[in-house]
């Protein structure tokens, strides 16, 4: 088979490639390395069945060859990150609804399957825990800006399930929870990665807001895992399906936790949101998913403990640390 992931230098489209060439897949990968890096693909250049193009998805001609070649388009490229939604809300907007347009306009041509991202966001102030995914969506203002992202990608939703059933592209949603794991960046407000590399610094760990917020977090793997099955599944055409892990904890005691875990001596301290982000900031107070549709159409869940993948993300990060440092040099003086 052969893959078109976008966004595929990213963190979840990297993790992907790599399972799909380790199964002998063809992948296809394109980014324009806004918020992907060349370092998350660099173990994968030299495997004949990958080929990397980067540019930008808002080059149609370059799309639309990359579909045609294609046998299954997985589209992962999107604004990400609660600091740069609102820091760049038009860039927001514009990337994730104009980008999915564009890739759907595309795979019209011969019906190809399109796996489109969505996120837990979606489900905006909703109380209704665990969120599931025929339930109502319940958004903030327009006036605050946080809620741009949601909203255009319940608008990305909407504009791939009216191709399906209007037009007939075959088309898969899936709504992601909080995926964490090794070549994550915590440079746009991802909060595992952050807490960890604090701890590792022995820097105060940041807690925004009150802490008492709650969140699931799903390793990499696990993510992976569910979208290579519902790729491989028939029936998960047309469906919207959440992807995440059911062990629900706070960012409060996820700092601690972390802490622990890391055997660090940082302190933990707590920054208002108004601070962190911007006056009258809202957040999702909990975040848990329904996993049940997908295990139905796939007989999977993820499982993989909060405990280990904290320690795959210190691992990945003190690797780093450690191969970033100068190397001494030795040698007899002259």
């Amino acid at each position: 088979m052969r893959y078109l992931i976008t966004g595929g230098a990213g963190f979840i489209g990297s993790h992907l490639a790599e399972r799909l060439l380790d199964r002998g897949d063809h992948v296809a990968l394109l980014d324009n390395l806004s918020t992907g890096s060349m370092e998350n693909i660099r173990h994968l250049k030299s495997n004949q069945r990958m080929e990397y193009h980067l540019d930008a998805i808002e080059n149609r001609q370059l799309v639309a060859e990359l579909v045609d070649d294609a046998d299954v388009v997985v589209h992962l490229a999107a604004a990400v990150g609660v600091r740069l939604i609102v820091e760049s809300p038009v860039r927001t907007i514009e990337t994730n609804v104009n980008g999915t347009q564009i890739i759907l306009e595309a795979a019209e041509k011969k019906r190809k399957l399109v796996l489109t991202a969505s996120t837990s966001e979606v489900y905006g102030k909703s109380t209704q825990v665990p969120f599931q995914e025929e339930a109502d969506l319940v958004l903030g203002p327009t006036t605050k800006g946080r809620w741009s992202y949601a909203a255009s990608k319940a608008l990305d939703e909407f504009l791939a399930l009216s191709y399906w059933r209007e037009r007939k592209v075959p088309v898969i949603v899936v709504r992601l929870f909080n995926t964490v794991g090794p070549r994550q960046t915590g440079r746009y407000g991802m909060v595992l990665p952050n807490f960890v590399k604090q701890a590792l610094d022995n820097a105060p760990i940041t807690v925004y807001g009150s802490g008492t917020q709650s969140r699931c977090f799903c390793d990499v793997r696990d993510t992976v895992q569910a979208l290579m099955r519902l790729m491989d599944t028939d029936r998960s055409v047309g469906e919207v399906v959440n992807i995440g892990n059911t062990e629900e904890i706070s960012i409060g005691d996820l700092a601690h936790t972390v802490r622990e875990r890391t055997a660090s001596s940082s302190p933990i301290t707590y920054v208002p949101y108004d601070q962190a982000y911007e006056p009258g900031f809202e957040d999702m107070m909990r975040r848990v998913p329904s996993v049940e549709k997908l295990h139905a159409l796939t007989g999977f869940r993820p499982q993989t403990k909060l405990g280990e993948i904290i320690d795959r993300v210190a691992l990945h990060l003190s690797e780093k640390k450690t191969a970033s440092r100068p190397r001494e040099v030795s040698g007899t003086p002259a």
